[in-house]
């Protein structure tokens, strides 16, 4: 069977769809010139394994080693239905790669008409220079340069010539396709692993930066208990089915190991520049061992390495504060799951808006005994967004039942979205 890079470029869905449910197997890897299975797909048109590589978790703004996005490829070749994907999918319009091009760049200068409008349509800049002094303008022909122009202006944009390594530049993340080997890092040698910085500890385990093999990881050390063979027959069992999520906004445990010379369980998983959503919502904190993540794009991804072992205190709360109240009172046998993860989105929703924590003053028993109890509910405070306000009563109604289910939530979000 081929590469997934020629399986991608070709089109085959079924192969890349078997190749994307090996857990062995890292969609975001690159090959020698790193380009990642998504750029190939773009490159080529191939609409029905880009849906699949976008869904399964391909990142959107990922560079080849020419600083190639897959958006610079899919316009210069001008399968503008790829286009309209990536752009909905948070692609940045005006990534530049190491000539200081721009996806609309190419478009202009291949003549990609239909595409450099949309890209204008979506952000893209026709004011931006290269490396060269060249702005896309400076490289359409007259018909397609005055048209951009004409878009341009009616949607505000200014067409005084941006410099290149102006201050429009600054702040990006590069980010680049993991090396090919990183998709077999399953089980790997404790000694491979260089462990640098300590980021947090808690109650689960430690948090460390470190690298395998040149690539940046975050380590987590387990907290548990006489290490039994047992636990360790548990721990080798399970770790294998957190490499299987593949989603936007999921993000897979790459593999794991123990330590010696006392046994550890270690999990390892991909480096988040920007740390958890607490620490970006709450700057100045420390980041949170079992929250969600922040890549690169800016796109939160919960992590399967945060999922607990079946070794790990089961039925134990560690965060009250964004719990239902109902899971807080009950077996668990006995709690409508779904309606419950509807009261913590809402919860989630409130940190969102106000950038602050549930019951900071309060320790974690205390919350969890008024919560329960007393009554205790976050407070709106005013000022916020009366379609949010509203969201957030109707997601945290004190009768599961009357709470709506997440697929009634999209359409919401989607129409909060275009107000």
């Amino acid at each position: 069977m081929d590469d997934i890079f020629t399986q991608c470029r070709e089109g085959n869905a079924v192969a890349v769809r078997l190749w994307l449910d090996n857990t062995e197997n890292d969609l975001n890897q690159g090959d020698d010139h790193g380009f990642s299975p998504l750029h190939w797909a773009c490159r080529e048109g191939r609409s029905g394994v880009v849906d699949m590589l976008i869904m399964r978790g391909a990142r959107i703004n990922v560079m080849n080693r020419g600083d190639d996005t897959p958006l610079h490829l899919a316009s210069s070749h001008g399968h503008r239905d790829i286009v309209a994907k990536l752009v909905q999918c948070k692609a940045d319009p005006n990534a530049s790669n190491e000539h200081g091009n721009t996806p609309l760049h190419y478009a202009c200068f291949w003549g990609q008409d239909l595409v450099a409008e949309d890209l204008v349509t979506n952000g893209a800049q026709v004011s931006v220079c290269n490396k060269y002094g060249e702005t896309p303008l400076d490289k359409a022909k007259p018909h397609l340069r005055d048209l951009l122009k004409e878009r341009a202006e009616k949607l505000g944009q200014s067409l005084t010539k941006v410099p290149f390594k102006d201050s429009f530049w600054k702040g990006t993340t590069r980010t680049r396709p993991r090396n090919g080997t990183m998709n077999k890092l399953a089980g790997i040698d404790y000694k491979q692993l260089s462990l640098l910085t300590k980021i947090n500890e808690n109650h689960s385990g430690e948090l460390w930066q470190g690298r395998w093999q040149g690539t940046e990881i975050v380590v987590k050390v387990l907290k548990v208990r006489d290490w039994t063979t047992r636990k360790s027959r548990d721990f080798n069992e399970e770790y294998p089915k957190l490499r299987i999520f593949s989603h936007p906004n999921v993000l897979p445990m790459l593999g794991a190991c123990q330590s010696p010379p006392a046994p550890h369980p270690i999990i390892i998983t991909h480096w988040m520049p920007y740390g958890s959503l607490y620490n970006v919502l709450h700057e100045g904190t420390n980041f949170v061992v079992d929250d969600p993540a922040i890549d690169e794009d800016m796109t939160a991804r919960i992590s399967m390495a945060d999922v607990k072992f079946s070794f790990q205190c089961p039925g134990r709360m560690y965060s009250p504060a964004w719990m239902a109240p109902e899971a807080l009172q009950k077996k668990p046998e006995d709690i409508n799951r779904r309606s419950a993860d509807m009261w913590s989105f809402a919860v989630l929703l409130w940190e969102l808006v106000t950038r602050e924590v549930p019951f900071a003053d309060l320790s974690n028993m205390e919350i969890g005994m008024k919560i329960a109890l007393e009554g205790l509910r976050p407070t709106i405070p005013p000022g916020i967004s009366p379609h949010i306000c509203k969201l957030m009563k109707i997601c945290m109604n004190e009768d599961p039942a009357k709470r709506p289910k997440f697929d009634m939530i999209v359409p919401i979000l989607d129409k909060m979205q275009d107000k």
